[in-house]
C-alpha cells in the first residue's frame, strides 16, 4: 500500500490517508493510542509500522461492522446469502 503511494506520488499524483477499515474496537483503540502497556509491549513491529504511519497521517482506521467487513470472505466461512453480498453488492 505505501509503495503503491510512494510510486503514486512520484508521478504526480497525491492521495489522503489510506482507509483501513477495522471491525476489532479494541485494535483500532490500540492503534490509536500510542501508549505503551505491558499487555501491549508483546506486539510485534508491524503494529508499530502501523501506529507510525496513522501518527503520520498516511493510513486511516475505519471502525465497520463486522457483518459488512468484506475481508471476512477470506478468513471465515460465510452463508452463501452474505458472501454473495460481500462479493457483489457489498462492495
Amino acid at each position: 500500500m505505501l509503495r503503491m503511494l510512494i510510486t503514486l506520488r512520484d508521478y504526480g499524483l497525491t492521495y489522503g490517508r489510506v482507509p483501513i477499515l477495522c471491525d476489532s474496537s479494541c485494535a483500532i483503540s490500540v492503534a490509536k493510542n500510542p501508549v505503551l502497556h505491558s499487555r501491549t509491549k508483546h506486539i510485534d513491529v508491524r503494529y508499530h509500522f502501523l501506529r507510525d504511519n496513522y501518527e503520520k497521517g498516511i493510513i486511516g482506521i475505519v471502525k465497520v461492522a463486522s457483518e459488512n467487513q468484506v475481508a471476512h470472505i477470506l478468513t471465515k466461512p460465510l452463508e452463501l446469502e452474505t458472501f454473495n453480498w460481500l462479493r457483489g453488492d457489498g462492495w
